[in-house]
């Protein structure tokens, strides 16, 4: 009962709302069929009549859809349609489905308005119904003009047979839209004008919709006096003359016609006429809606007191005014008016206060701020180049820097073969390391180097190693056939360090063959690098290390993490290390992911 009660209480605090800010006819009609619709569904949810709760849930929708708030008559037929679907009523969920397609394609929500015109069609108890649904799922689906217009004519003679004039009207209406899309100007008039002659005998809002669509198409083609003799027509009706707060309206729209005719003599005209209707009848919205519309056009021209002296006007007879409509009572529009008012007041004292006090001291201030301002700016610019210099050389210098421990080793077996007699092993040996090296310092100036270079030299580098730890282990490259050797660009040796840790600080402690296992893999848009070997492991190796070997594995390490970290900072390649044992038996795993964006 509770619930009942604040449910409508809300339909007609919204509805006060609405129609304060919606052009309506007939408000006060429209107020009081929510009001019977909103008890009817009190008593029908009292008694858990849900038909009767379902019909006035379509009839509250449609009051709303009369009104032009769609948004909330969208609501309410989705609310009926629900309840129709619920208890399998189908001539009423074909109704409520169709007109909630309309409620959306008025707001111009048309994917979910095709798909409610389809169902409507597929439900439809009647052939005249499926037609009619089926018509407009092709209108609005249509690709081409000359397939909606055929779909809206089969619409239009659908409803002649009928004799609906209604949807007649609307049709007439979209087929403006469709011949105004072909550039057709002429025949989107002819087709407004009949809408508008067969909606104006039983549907006056709806001919007001029309009505103003053909005003903003005449606008739109610069056709200024068909546009005024087109509103001044709507004036001369019967549903406009007796109802003052649409009068009110209607001039304020032909004002703004003037407006953009650039006529402001006439406009103004025509609003301080549309003010004097709305304080006679008590309009208060659009009193002040035509106060801010003159307001506006006094500020064009410069003319500040006839500004400060309509609102003071106003103002004055505000009381007066809100006690005619009391529907309309609302204290903001008194505290804006009077805002509006000392702000006018105010404006035009720091422009007079402005202009006396401009000097030089207001010049050299602003001087001085953009002097100060540039210099930020330039500091902050050359402190940024600095940065990515020093990035740039920190870089350099890290990607130069080989192993020393590897070079002594390296020249250590090449004495060994040569003590040994094995001259032929010890050139061959020289060779490789020569070609390493070499290949080491070429590519020392570039922070990229093509991908198969890069290869080459790990490979070099492994069959180096495989030649002075030969029992100790083997190993293989696998590469993913996908990846671009010549075009992908790679940073230099950064993969080196870590198969040169898989090799002395885990293979060669083993007391049988190892294995050493380098792939790379193309993973979406990135490079997968990983580094397996079935070596002693971190925590083992840790164990048999010297303290020299322990500083230099750390430097080593740190240097390549560095230069991970300057390469992510300069090209944003998003490059991460992961270095951990292997869970389930002895070795390491690297991995290495690399952007290639």
């Amino acid at each position: 009962m509770k619930m009942l009660t604040l449910l409508t209480t809300f339909l007609l605090m919204f509805w006060g709302n609405t129609i304060s800010s919606q052009t309506t006819t007939n408000s006060s009609a429209a107020v009081e069929d929510v009001q019977v619709e909103t008890k009817k569904l009190k008593k029908a949810m009292d008694t858990k009549n849900e038909p009767a709760q379902a019909d006035s849930y379509y009839n509250i929708g449609e009051t709303f859809f009369n009104s032009g708030n769609f948004s909330k008559s969208e609501e309410y037929y989705t609310k009926a349609k629900n309840l129709y679907e619920k208890l399998n009523d189908k001539p009423n969920i074909e109704k409520a489905t169709r007109r909630l397609a309309q409620s959306q394609e008025k707001q111009n929500k048309i994917t979910p308005a095709i798909s409610n015109y389809g169902r409507a069609a597929k439900m439809g108890y009647s052939e005249k119904s499926k037609a009619v649904n089926s018509n407009d799922v092709t209108r609005l689906s249509s690709p081409t003009p000359e397939l909606k217009a055929e779909a809206i004519q089969s619409n239009i003679n659908l409803s002649k047979k009928e004799n609906e004039q209604g949807d007649l009207a609307e049709s007439y209406s979209q087929l403006a839209d469709v011949n105004l899309k072909q550039k057709d100007v002429s025949s989107a008039e002819e087709n407004l004008n009949t809408a508008y002659k067969i909606s104006k005998k039983e549907a006056p809002q709806q001919a007001l919709a029309i009505n103003q669509k053909l005003a903003d198409l005449y606008v739109e083609n610069k056709n200024f006096e068909k546009a005024i003799e087109a509103k001044k027509k709507v004036l001369k009706e019967d549903f406009v003359k007796e109802n003052s707060q649409e009068k009110v309206n209607q001039i304020q729209e032909l004002a703004d016609i003037y407006i953009k005719k650039n006529d402001p003599k006439e406009a103004v005209d025509l609003l301080k006429n549309a003010y004097g209707i709305a304080l006679d009848k008590g309009h208060t919205l659009e009193a002040q809606k035509s106060v801010k519309k003159l307001d506006s056009l006094y500020a064009i021209s410069g003319n500040i007191d006839a500004s400060v002296q309509l609102y003071r006007d106003f103002l004055g007879k505000l009381p007066n005014l809100v006690s005619k409509d009391r529907s309309l009572v609302d204290n903001k529009i008194l505290e804006d008016t009077e805002q509006r008012i000392s702000q006018l007041e105010k404006e035009r004292e720091l422009k007079d206060e402005l202009i006396r006090k401009k000097n030089v001291f207001n010049y050299s201030l602003i001087g001085a701020l953009i002097l100060l301002t540039g210099l930020i700016i330039f500091i902050f610019r050359t402190l940024k180049k600095v940065q990515t210099k020093n990035k740039k050389i920190a870089l350099q210098s890290l990607r130069r820097e080989m192993n020393p421990h590897f070079i002594f080793n390296s020249l250590n077996s090449v004495n060994h073969f040569i003590a040994t007699n094995n001259e032929l092993e010890a050139n061959q040996y020289l060779t490789k390391f020569s070609k390493l090296m070499r290949g080491v310092m070429e590519n020392s100036a570039e922070d990229f180097i093509p991908f198969q270079q890069e290869l080459d030299l790990l490979q070099n580098y492994l069959a180096l190693e495989k030649t002075r730890f030969a029992d100790k282990f083997d190993y293989e490259i696998d590469v993913d056939e996908s990846l671009n050797m010549q075009n992908l660009q790679v940073p230099g040796m950064l993969i080196q360090p870590f198969l040169e840790n898989a090799v002395w600080h885990g293979l060669r402690y083993r007391s049988e063959k190892g294995f050493l296992k380098l792939s790379f893999d193309k993973s979406e848009s990135h490079l997968k690098i990983l580094i397996e070997d079935n070596g002693i492991g971190i925590e083992e190796s840790k164990k048999q290390k010297t303290q020299h070997q322990k500083t230099r594995e750390g430097r080593g390490m740190k240097n390549t993490l560095e230069r991970i970290q300057l390469l992510n900072d300069l090209y944003k390649k998003d490059i991460t290390c992961s270095v951990k044992d292997k869970e389930n038996s002895s070795g390491v795993l690297v991995t290495l992911q690399i952007n290639l964006s």
